[in-house]
């Protein structure tokens, strides 16, 4: 790193709309919090307003700005009308805070300021590197029985990392292994092997992966705190250990509260580390207390392409599922469009959802063409079905046999399953704000709590994460990955599924005794122009079926088969007499003379 003020040039800024350039010099110099100041120089221009969120997003900045403008060192410019112009040197604490005060919004001075060939700030530091920026958390609510973020973080700009056994010595930028090979030898009578695993990580974030001009969060006193590092790492000798290492942090005064977050933030928040990364919510972030129009001001405002997505508007895109349509109604051939509102305002209440009855009553296919129909296409439905040796390795990630294609080597890899593979999908930028599905068939069928296991505590609580059993990381299920089972109550009664299943899922029968599947036979029959009878066959033979979740459902008599020659007198012989004489096996009940084609007409006269 220089040593000198004059061993970095001069850096200047362009202000919006291809306006007048702004001048600066970097100093060695750092402030109190550890920032390293930016002096910008006499004559250089700035906006004359400042977007709406900007007191909210930088309050000191702002402050910095308000005084220089009442002190009439902020003036209005004679150089360049409609502009602004500082008529002294102005030192800052960061090179962030120099080009907010000119551009009146929030900005990464490492990188809007550029050299005179076009390189930005960043590239004259060590450690500092240009490329997207990223967002972390850091807990300081409670160490060592302490509340750091409102004793010390919040009112010194400052963020801090607890390394009591940490030799001293140790730079900014260390690598992993070097890092490693000392925390190992460190800490090794003060800590177990899964705490010295944790801290490398922690550790290796504070120290190497943050960098000026990210994001930082804390929690305390149930408010998100959110503010932009503005300085390197350094170490710091502390008598009880409580602040080894710290960065210096420009923190926004008002904190939001917890539980007005959006649900993706608070899986994030909700991992149990001190350090945690959390860039894939950034623009969630971003756009906290701020409103849409407030975010296209900024935008304006930093002279961005206006045919451009507004990262921050993009991630807050509602989660909608459409409403079921009289088309659907007619075309899945629902008696009433409002039991299908139902089970949507279902799904949207509950997240999961149980469609449970007797064979026949097409639960699958509904299952599919209802997710098809809310999700927006097939490409957001996956199903998988359940059996009895189905496992939480087959459902979620496990350790499977596969071949590497150079060596021919078999090993065990961890392998994602559906399940996984889905929320992944849901979860990938740009696609929060489109439902996915997941169809369980059969789910009865398999030992739900071990292929589940901890994923069981994510059903119910979607805002919260879990750490996984096999690759140790920490997960939620995505607010926007619906589940939807079929249960076959012929296999299984739902009288026995367990108590947790039951307060996770919401039940939907389907039912020949009940609407829409009473009369889905009748109007299928309609709709292809044939016949009634069937129908009315197959109401005759549910009345003489005692135990409802046996009875038949009409799937069996909706097929092409059905009505070729002999075609319903077969199906009635090898589908549905068989399903009868299992359901009566041992009671020596004649089954033909009780469910029979020909017994069932002459009740029909």
């Amino acid at each position: 790193m220089a040593t000198d003020d004059t061993d970095y040039p001069e850096f200047r800024l362009r202000l919006p709309g291809g306006g007048p350039e702004a001048r600066g010099r970097l100093l060695t110099e750092k402030g109190t919090n550890g920032s390293q100041k930016f002096v910008v120089l006499a004559g250089s221009p700035g906006r004359p307003e400042v977007v709406p969120s900007f007191p909210v997003r930088m309050p000191s900045s702002y402050r910095l700005r308000q005084r220089l403008i009442e002190d009439d060192v902020f003036v209005e410019s004679e150089t360049w009308p409609g502009w602004m112009e500082l008529i002294e040197d102005v030192e800052c604490n960061s090179p962030s805070a120099a080009a907010e005060i000119l551009v009146g919004r929030s900005a990464n001075g490492w990188l809007e300021w550029k050299s005179a060939d076009g390189h930005p700030l960043s590239d004259f530091l060590d450690q500092v590197w240009s490329g997207p920026n990223q967002a972390w958390l850091v807990r300081g609510s409670n160490v060592s029985g302490l509340d750091l973020v409102r004793r010390l973080w919040l009112p010194e700009g400052l963020v801090t990392l607890q390394a009591r056994h940490l030799r001293q010595g140790i730079e900014q930028g260390v690598s992993k292994d070097r890092l490693r090979a000392a925390v190992e030898e460190d800490y090794a009578s003060t800590a177990t092997y899964n705490q010295k695993v944790q801290l490398v990580e922690e550790l290796h974030m504070f120290l190497s992966r943050m960098r000026p001009g990210d994001t930082m969060c804390t929690i305390s006193g149930g408010r998100l705190y959110v503010g932009e590092i503005t300085g390197d790492a350094a170490q710091l000798t502390s008598e009880d250990g409580r602040s080894g290492l710290q960065r210096p942090v420009d923190w926004a005064e008002q904190g939001h509260p917890y539980e007005d977050l959006p649900e993706a933030l608070q899986q994030k928040l909700s991992a149990q580390h001190d350090v945690v990364d959390l860039t894939t919510v950034k623009d969630l972030i971003d756009g906290l207390g701020i409103s849409d129009e407030d975010l296209i001001e900024e935008a304006e405002a930093a002279d961005r392409d206006p045919s451009a997505e507004i990262p921050a508007l993009t991630a807050r895109r509602e989660l909608e599922l459409p409403v079921p349509t009289e088309e659907l109604a007619g075309e899945l051939l629902v008696h009433d469009v409002g039991w299908l509102r139902e089970v949507r305002d279902l799904l949207w209440d509950e997240r999961q959802l149980v469609l449970y009855g007797p064979p026949g009553t097409g639960k699958t296919y509904l299952a599919l063409k209802l997710a098809e129909f809310l999700g927006g296409g097939p490409e957001q439905v996956k199903l998988v079905q359940f059996h009895p040796s189905y496992s939480y390795e087959d459902f979620f990630e496990g350790f499977r046999p596969q071949e590497d294609p150079h060596t021919r080597e078999v090993a065990f890899r961890l392998t994602a399953g559906p399940l996984r593979e889905l929320a992944d999908l849901a979860s990938r930028e740009g696609n929060r704000h489109i439902p996915h599905f997941l169809i369980i068939d059969e789910i009865n069928r398999a030992n739900l709590a071990k292929v589940f296991g901890e994923l069981y505590f994510l059903l119910e609580y979607r805002n919260k994460s879990v750490r996984l059993t096999y690759s140790g990381d920490d997960f939620a299920l995505p607010p926007n990955l619906f589940v939807i089972g079929t249960m076959n109550t012929a296999d299984r009664s739902i009288a026995l599924v367990d108590a947790a299943m039951r307060r996770r899922f919401a039940f939907v029968e389907l039912s020949p005794r009940t609407e829409p599947t009473s009369g889905l036979l009748r109007r299928w029959l309609a709709r292809e122009g044939r016949d009634g009878e069937p129908a009315d066959l197959l109401d005759a033979l549910n009345t003489r079926i005692d135990d409802a979740d046996f009875r038949i459902g009409p799937s069996y008599l909706m097929k092409t088969g059905v009505y070729r020659e002999g075609g319903l007198d077969r199906t009635w012989r090898t589908k549905i007499l068989p399903l009868l004489e299992e359901h009566h096996y041992g009671e020596g009940m004649d089954i033909e003379k009780r469910y029979g084609l020909a017994a069932l007409r002459e009740s029909l006269g």
